[in-house]
């Protein structure tokens, strides 16, 4: 079997996310990692250490009044130190003779356990709140992520796609809620194509028009979604697509300010939010032009119309969405 040696990098990035009436936030990251190739097909990636610092840039009077109602979104949101390290598993045979092709990626991150037991060695308790580097609290977070794609190959001109993919943050100790950064969404043109990106959940709630709230309550501590794309070649380059998505986030814990967002088994099915959808692509080789058409079937929120099928697809739920690449 082909052996590729093993590699380390290191890395210094930043992150800015800015959303139009409500804040702007940087994050920056540096971390040291480390990629073993023990098989063509396998990568074992270890990120011994990773420090990042979400900061605040700016926030309008609209997002002051929300973080001042809303414990969750103010300690979300603010500025913190998330010293982590993580592994992750990789199995990867696209490149190989195999006629299906699978993709499975497995990673685990913890953050703050070993800040926290440096404090311990120093006199700390570990069960004291808000312990703090340079003057800033840190983030304490358990998170799990799994992903699986396959491709089978029809012929050579028909392929099914399929994607399925979960996860889970639980953060404890110094922190009460995880950071804003790395809770969960869903939507958008790799995900739910009917539903635009943060527009649905967690679980059944759905903040209404005068909601002051908007889309930043539509993150999560769990995520599950299922992809399934029939894509078939129509003429030279041009190819299209006829899809399913499936999925949605939610809550581990009760939110009061997020009404029916909390996990329950009695509630899961129904709470899958639903769409089909069409796509028209052009393979450059080199790049993939991506037009997707998302039509919704089925809202994990109350709507007007009764019945498991409560969307009309070209009224309450249409989406169209521009993009470049596979969306999985």
């Amino acid at each position: 079997h082909l052996r590729v040696p093993s590699t380390t990098a290191l890395r210094l990035h930043a992150d800015l996310m800015n959303r139009s009436g409500f804040f702007r936030m940087i994050r920056l990251a540096g971390d040291a990692t480390y990629k073993i190739f023990s098989h063509s097909t396998t990568t074992h990636t270890v990120i011994p250490f990773r420090l990042s610092y979400d900061m605040l840039l700016s926030t309008t009077a609209k997002f002051d009044s929300i973080a001042k109602h809303n414990r969750s979104i103010a300690h979300s949101f603010r500025d913190q130190f998330i010293p982590a390290m993580q592994y992750t598993y990789t199995y990867d045979n696209t490149n190989t003779y195999h006629r299906n092709k699978t993709w499975l990626e497995a990673s685990v991150t913890s953050a703050g356990n070993v800040t926290s037991l440096i404090f311990y060695a120093f006199g700390k308790d570990l069960k004291q709140k808000d312990k703090n580097i340079f003057g800033n609290p840190y983030a304490q977070f358990i998170k799990g992520t799994a992903e699986m794609r396959q491709l089978w190959k029809i012929d050579r001109n028909q392929y099914i796609a399929t994607r399925i993919m979960a996860g889970a943050i639980y953060s404890y100790g110094n922190s009460e809620y995880a950071p804003y950064s790395e809770q969960f969404y869903i939507g958008g043109a790799n995900s739910l194509r009917a539903f635009t990106i943060r527009s649905i959940g967690p679980g059944s709630f759905r903040p209404d028009n005068a909601n002051r709230y908007s889309y930043l309550d539509e993150t999560g501590t769990l995520k599950f979604e299922m992809n399934v794309e029939y894509r078939f070649r129509i003429v030279s380059d041009l190819h299209g697509a006829l899809f399913v998505d499936a999925g949605n986030i939610w809550l581990m814990k009760e939110d009061p300010e997020r009404p029916g967002g909390e996990i329950k088994a009695s509630t899961f099915a129904e709470q899958i939010a639903l769409n089909t959808g069409f796509g028209v692509r052009y393979d450059l080789d080199f790049l993939v032009l991506r037009v997707d058409f998302g039509l919704g079937l089925h809202a994990p929120y109350k709507t007007k119309r009764n019945g498991y099928f409560n969307l009309s697809p070209f009224k309450d739920g249409f989406a169209w969405h521009f993009a470049i690449g596979y969306p999985f």
